[in-house]
């Protein structure tokens, strides 16, 4: 087992980090912005490929491993990976996750949300607002000099005590030239454990949350991820980087109001 390679970036790339994060959160809130009852989820990609591109960027999950689009849109069950699709229509009450991001000068945005579509049922609405608390939970833990475990923890134990479960089998990550990195950032995890953040690590911190059981299957399209007993899904993410006086969210723009640590 190798030890993770883990980018630590310089004034110049952190610069470069924070531009590609500002597209990248600005295309997200435009694809949220985009969601009504009767639009398409290829609609919604390709509102967020133009904005991207508009802003001289290039989306990076596009043709990434194979994948065809440039966000990932998963509705409801689907947890993450969802492809695009003219066919699949937004509903109203349905709870939309969009994972998307972009590239510009050699670094790499990411980041994540769920949004809902008109009002939703109190359950699905209380799954949006643990998710995403557990989200800051997680980014308030990534103090330089905590470890990997204890933002992992702090996501599980506030979505765990809330009655929600976190998914095992995908993972957060370093970012940077690539969009995914060392080290792997789990939404579980045991405080005092795992690599050691220092300043000038960026990483993904992204809860998946189930509203019953943790378990998941990839759908025969080798990417759609869903829960495995039909309940909903929730995943919010940003990205992070570590300086030594907290965490300074790169990704911020689509949050309302912005959040404060």
């Amino acid at each position: 087992h190798n030890a993770p390679m883990i980018q630590i970036k310089n004034a110049a790339e952190i610069e470069k980090m924070r531009r590609a994060c500002a597209i990248s959160a600005a295309a997200l809130k435009a694809g949220g912005e985009a969601i009504e009852p009767g639009i398409s989820t290829a609609e919604i990609d390709k509102i967020i490929y133009d904005f991207i591109v508009r802003h001289g960027a290039r989306p990076n999950f596009l043709h990434l491993y194979g994948f065809p689009a440039t966000a990932c849109i998963s509705v409801n069950d689907t947890v993450i990976h969802g492809i695009p699709s003219r066919d699949q229509k937004i509903r109203p009450g349905d709870i939309v996750s969009i994972d998307t991001g972009c590239k510009i000068d050699g670094f790499n945005g990411d980041n994540a949300c769920t949004f809902a579509c008109g009002k939703v049922d109190k359950e699905a609405q209380c799954l949006l607002d643990v998710t995403r608390e557990s989200l800051h939970r997680g980014i308030a833990a990534a103090q330089a000099g905590a470890r990997i475990g204890d933002v992992g923890h702090a996501v599980q134990s506030y979505v765990e005590e809330n009655g929600f479960s976190v998914v095992r089998s995908f993972v957060g990550h370093g970012v940077g030239k690539e969009l995914h990195e060392d080290p792997e950032v789990p939404n579980y995890g045991t405080p005092g454990r795992g690599p050691r953040l220092v300043p000038g690590m960026c990483i993904a911190i992204e809860p998946m949350v189930n509203q019953y059981k943790y378990a998941v299957k990839t759908l025969k399209d080798g990417w759609t991820v869903k829960t495995c007993d039909g309940g909903l899904a929730a995943h919010f993410e940003h990205t992070v980087l570590i300086t030594k006086d907290g965490p300074e969210i790169l990704t911020h723009g689509w949050e309302e109001p912005e959040w404060t640590l």
